[in-house]
């Protein structure tokens, strides 16, 4: 398939009354979404957090305690994904998940649904300080890239993308289109967030798609803030944008960012662009691992 349309979600959490009030506004989200043909939705990093204003309300700030709470909604959540997923006949990368992978052990999680309503999943590999030294999320499972009948699809979570490596190794094992998910607390996040898609995109030939979380939650300790914009992004050269930028929403405006995104250009850049970074990624860091001299001057 050459040409892939996607829709990249500014999701904007709520403080819910109950379950019944989150499936609605996630279908009626999604329905939005899908609209014009759309065959690949991406919601953003931690917007499953806004299910936190289910729970007893002295949990809201006690950011450890919620975690094994919150693990009662997981198959509820998983099942409307599924369920929405195969009624749309979409893809669907659900908001990423708090989930306890082992006993005491919690990682974030995003969940990767099929038209046919299975899933898969990739864990978050680096933890920013909050995750790490407040929350006790900690690194889940390693890389994946999903073989999909819309190409191959990886995905970095929010400070993942910030880190070359992760990309360099999905890149090399055929990926297409990188997802960024993102919950970002405050505009210099939302900018890391959107400099390290960018230059993924740059260093491997690839369409990025970042997804941003919106929220404006004082009720929520987790979440109280967060900010950004949706975007998709390319590599500056032939056929494709000059900037780099495919496609951009408004700052701090919920909805979806819808593209259609055709793969047979990053291909073709990919073999004969005006430069060839992904062919030359390996040799470039062949030449950085061996190493450098400091040079007094």
């Amino acid at each position: 398939m050459t040409i892939l349309h996607l829709a990249a979600a500014a999701y904007p959490v709520s403080q819910l009354a109950h379950w019944d009030e989150y499936e609605a506004k996630l279908s009626a989200f999604v329905a939005a979404g899908v609209a014009g043909g759309t065959r690949l939705l991406v919601l953003p990093e931690y917007a499953s957090l806004e299910l936190v204003s289910l729970l007893p309300a002295h949990l809201w700030d006690d950011v450890r305690a919620q975690l094994p709470e919150l693990q009662a909604l997981l198959p509820g959540f998983l099942e409307v994904h599924a369920r929405l997923s195969r009624h749309h006949g979409v893809y669907l990368l659900a908001a990423s998940f708090p989930a306890e992978a082992a006993a005491g052990h919690f990682v974030n999680r995003a969940f990767f649904f099929a038209p046919d309503g299975t899933y898969r999943f990739q864990d978050k590999q680096m933890m920013t300080r909050f995750e790490a030294e407040e929350w006790g999320v900690e690194a889940g499972e390693g890389l994946h890239v999903f073989d999909t009948e819309l190409g191959h699809i990886g995905v970095n979570i929010c400070y993942d993308s910030e880190f070359p490596d992760f990309a360099a190794l999905q890149a090399a094992a055929g990926m297409d289109v990188l997802l960024v998910p993102s919950f970002t607390g405050s505009n210099h996040g939302y900018h890391r967030v959107r400099v390290g898609s960018m230059a993924r995109a740059l260093e491997h030939q690839i369409y990025a798609v970042h997804a941003p979380c919106l929220a404006d939650a004082p009720w929520s300790y987790a979440i109280e803030t967060a900010v950004g914009a949706p975007a998709i992004y390319a590599p500056a050269d032939n056929g494709l944008p000059e900037t780099g930028v495919v496609a951009a929403g408004q700052l701090n405006a919920p909805g979806w960012l819808h593209a259609a995104l055709d793969l047979s250009l990053t291909a073709e850049v990919r073999r004969d662009g005006h430069v060839l970074n992904a062919r030359d990624y390996p040799a470039a860091a062949a030449r950085a691992r061996a190493g450098l001299d400091v040079v007094k001057l």
